[in-house]
């Protein structure tokens, strides 16, 4: 294949893509939400042969569990698409009308950011999203998921494309990746390609970064924190705790460590560890943590690390400031909770705390595209350039100046022979 060409068309299909209305890219949803309701056997067929080569490959539990794709999940999937329907256009607003002077007149417009390519892990569920998302903010999506979930990502993709061309988008609206070496191919098309979005492991998106010229916005690890206060109501806590930690291990925003101030360690640790030991969830603790329950010893990687298991990290503190210095050290500046009924503490962590995501008094999981009303995510991004936390429509658009005149040059206003009035309207 030659990538350059893949690419360039595609970008020339991105322009058609940014003209067109709403009703169209609605309609073209709309069209796809049907298709795949209509192949749900032969979309869960696929994702059996999928399922069935990772027991057969041994494949890690969390890798698993990310991949089974049933008729619940493409059921989340298509209300994902409903909602995203529902949701106003995101593109063609004023975010600014300036009048320079009398018949000078600015806009700034939002505007698709064009092509965008996302490498994603093994969730069939992630290609619905992302492909929806990109629709409806008028990009062109190039999606290249886990070799894991090749037979279910090619049956997904072929009912989205086929739906999504018929109901009048480009055919570039939306291109399939297969193999890792097409990844490094496309990295060097940084004259088509506007955006990178990498989803996975810190040395991946590292990787990524390092070749290619290509803008890349996303995360790594997802080393989400719980800090209880002393000030914690413990009916409130460990629930919250369960929750982030058991409710699906093997994502980005479960929790993956526990802070507890000391002067609450002793009452809630012995009920917590008896509560997730019902859920098979191992400790791993400081030595302050291992006075008090049973844990495994805790070393400093074990800090430092992404579970994606029922495994929990634990760290006895003595103040909040020492809670707030271990998550800015060993977090990943995605999601990080305090469990406190003090609003002065609360608000200290929430502003000490360096995460796109700081929460009081509720589960680490709610970080989600889905669960913030975005419609669904392409994925999260713990940087702080242009978008940050679930990325949904709003971080998928750009914007243009538009100036309207009637026959303006500068020349009269560096000769004074007119002045600029800037009225905002």
């Amino acid at each position: 294949m030659n990538y350059h060409n893949f690419t360039k068309q595609i970008k020339y299909d991105s322009f058609k893509m940014a003209s067109l209305s709403i009703e169209v890219r609605n309609n073209a949803l709309l069209e796809i939400k049907k298709a795949l309701s209509e192949n749900r056997e032969k979309i869960v067929a696929a994702n059996a042969l999928d399922l069935a080569a990772a027991k057969a490959e041994n494949l890690p539990g969390p890798i698993a569990a990310r991949l089974k794709f049933d008729e619940k999940k493409l059921d989340d999937a298509l209300n994902g698409i409903s909602g995203l329907i529902l949701l106003p256009d995101p593109l063609f607003r004023n975010l600014l009308e300036r009048e320079l002077d009398t018949g000078l007149s600015l806009f700034k417009t939002t505007c698709p950011i064009g092509v965008i390519g996302v490498i994603f892990e093994s969730r069939p569920d992630a290609l619905i999203q992302i492909s929806a998302l990109c629709v409806k903010s008028g990009n062109c999506s190039i999606l290249k998921g886990g070799s894991e979930a090749q037979n279910s990502n090619r049956a997904l993709f072929d009912i989205i494309h086929e739906a999504g061309v018929k109901a009048g988008l480009p055919a570039g609206f939306a291109s399939l990746l297969e193999s890792r070496a097409d990844i490094d191919e496309i990295l060097k098309c940084h004259e088509s390609i506007d955006l990178i979005v990498p989803r996975g492991s810190n040395s991946f998106v590292q990787y990524i970064m390092e070749k290619s010229k290509i803008p890349v916005m996303g995360h790594a690890d997802g080393i989400c924190h719980i800090y209880v206060d002393k000030d914690a109501d413990l009916s409130k806590a460990i629930p919250v705790i369960n929750d982030a930690k058991t409710q699906y291990v093997a994502v980005c925003n479960a929790a993956e460590t526990l802070i507890v101030h000391k002067d609450i360690a002793a009452t809630l640790l012995p009920a917590l560890a008896l509560s997730l030991g019902e859920k098979n969830v191992a400790l791993i603790g400081c030595l302050r943590t291992k006075e008090l329950v049973e844990c495994e010893p805790a070393a400093d990687d074990d800090f430092y690390t992404e579970h994606l298991d029922y495994k929990l990290s634990v760290k006895i503190v003595d103040s909040l400031e020492e809670a707030v210095f271990h998550i800015n050290k060993y977090g990943s500046h995605h999601t990080d909770c305090i469990i406190t009924e003090n609003k002065k503490t609360a608000e200290e962590f929430m502003e000490s705390v360096d995460s796109a995501g700081v929460y009081q008094n509720c589960s680490t999981r709610f970080a989600d595209g889905f669960r913030y009303g975005f419609g669904a995510e392409v994925g999260v991004s713990t940087g702080k350039l242009h978008a940050r936390g679930p990325v949904g429509l709003e971080g998928l658009v750009s914007y243009k100046y538009k100036l309207f005149g009637d026959g303006h040059i500068v020349a009269d206003y560096a000769e004074g022979r007119k002045s600029f009035n800037f009225k905002d309207k």
